[in-house]
């Protein structure tokens, strides 16, 4: 069983509140990890998910994985999702207003 215990987060002087995942302990050699490196896979992925449908900010979401906003950010292209979700008129706009910086 994974426990995420109930803590009292000072940095960010919020009550934070807990998941618990129940697994059986025999996955764990069959996909080749630990207890530790599982956990912070199921972090992540609860996270990335959550990103990807909206939920959270990038912020939020890697606050909730427990590493930097840049991290994240760099390791969601790992999970298959996308980081930026412009539309095509977006992207029209980006290049069309972008700064030539050799000249």
């Amino acid at each position: 069983m994974m426990r995420l215990g109930k803590t009292d987060d000072r940095k960010y002087s919020e009550q934070m509140s807990a998941v618990i995942v129940e697994y059986p302990e025999a996955w764990l050699p069959v996909m080749g990890t630990d207890a530790e490196h599982f956990a912070q896979d199921v972090r992540m992925a609860s996270a990335v998910k959550l990103f990807e449908m909206k939920k959270l900010t990038s912020g939020q979401a890697a606050k909730l994985a427990g590493i930097s906003r840049v991290e994240f950010m760099l390791t969601c292209h790992h999970w298959g999702v996308a980081t930026v979700d412009w539309d095509e008129e977006e992207i029209k706009r980006e290049f069309e207003t972008r700064i030539d910086f050799k000249q």
